[in-house]
């Protein structure tokens, strides 16, 4: 690159401390109220189509990145690489790389939001909850934004597999961080969000159409006065219990855990569906992922695995909760 260009290094350097200013002023001035989403981050009206194959992609790709980060605008497109990350259920992952001369290669993710995700996704609570999960550790530095996704500092890490949360060790991991991840406080309401989701899914499930006639047919077998007077059951229960309300993750399956082996860090990615809700509820969707794409429920967790799991989730404080803990969860 010629001496008027900035290393790209600097570019994500940049955005990124633009994304801590940001997070600081949200948090001076109480950022409660309306979106957390600072002018200092960057924004575009581009739109990517995630239908697009990947070399097709690529082009719109970098002319993103350039409308992003001015500093990348007369960037040699050929110092460009992009792939797709393994993980996402809901949205399409792009690890973008740039080659360097001089230092290591420069390397953001791009989360492109799956088509209608807006229908069951609250955009505007996950941007908000952002900034302050990240600025507890949480997740990658949100480096800029884009009318169907987001730009992300890039999290050296592998996905996981259902099989690896059964592993004790990385069972007990992620027990001591989604302790700490319900710690978080995220301005505004704190009232469980759990139902209003639940209700609004279902009123959009009991509307759909499906052209395959076969599916269609399954469809209309449905019942959904059975499974509104059931939901209404369990929302009945919960409310006995007085269970503990913390902002959860919500959507704690394999492919939204990663772990750096070298380093032994575990990392909680996609908080697209995060929100106030049961701490026992977390947990137990948590454990219900064991069963992985498949929905294989015999590898749910037997109740050692699940004392394991509540022991090092309440260590070292309240190792007396578990039984509690365990109720919570269970009527979640």
């Amino acid at each position: 690159m010629g001496a008027e260009q900035r290393s790209s290094n600097d570019v994500v350097a940049a955005a990124m401390e633009k994304s801590i200013r940001a997070g600081e002023e949200a948090s001076a001035n109480g950022g409660g109220s309306g979106v957390v989403v600072p002018a200092r981050i960057p924004s575009s009206s581009l739109a990517i189509d995630i239908s697009l194959p990947l070399h097709e992609m690529k082009p719109r790709i970098i002319d993103l990145c350039k409308d992003l980060f001015k500093e990348w605008s007369s960037l040699d497109n050929s110092r460009v690489s992009i792939e797709t990350v393994s993980g996402g259920i809901t949205n399409l992952l792009l690890k973008v790389s740039v080659r360097e001369d001089s230092a290591a290669d420069s390397v953001l993710t791009i989360r492109l939001y799956g088509p209608n995700t807006d229908f069951v996704i609250d955009r505007k609570r996950e941007l908000k909850a952002i900034p302050y999960l990240s600025a507890a550790g949480f997740g990658a530095e949100l480096l800029g934004i884009f009318k169907n996704g987001m730009v992300q500092s890039f999290i050296n890490a592998r996905t996981l597999s259902p099989s690896d949360m059964s592993n004790p060790k990385i069972a007990a991991a992620i027990a001591r961080e989604l302790r700490k991840f319900h710690q978080v406080d995220i301005p505004g309401s704190k009232e469980s969000q759990l139902w209003n989701d639940i209700f609004k899914f279902l009123k959009q499930a009991a509307v759909l159409k499906f052209d395959d006639s076969e599916k269609q047919a399954k469809y209309e077998a449905i019942s959904f006065d059975e499974i509104r007077e059931e939901i209404n059951k369990l929302k009945d229960l919960t409310e006995l219990l007085n269970a503990p309300v913390v902002f959860a993750h919500n959507d704690l399956l394999s492919g939204n855990l990663m772990l750096n082996d070298e380093e032994e860090k575990l990392y909680f990615i996609d908080f697209e569906y995060g929100s106030y809700s049961y701490r026992g509820y977390d947990i137990a969707n948590h454990f219900n992922e064991y069963a992985g794409f498949d929905c294989d429920y015999s590898l749910y967790p037997d109740k050692d695995r699940q004392y394991h799991f509540l022991r090092s989730y309440l260590q070292p404080d309240k190792p007396d909760e578990v039984q509690i803990l365990l109720l919570d969860f269970t009527c979640c």
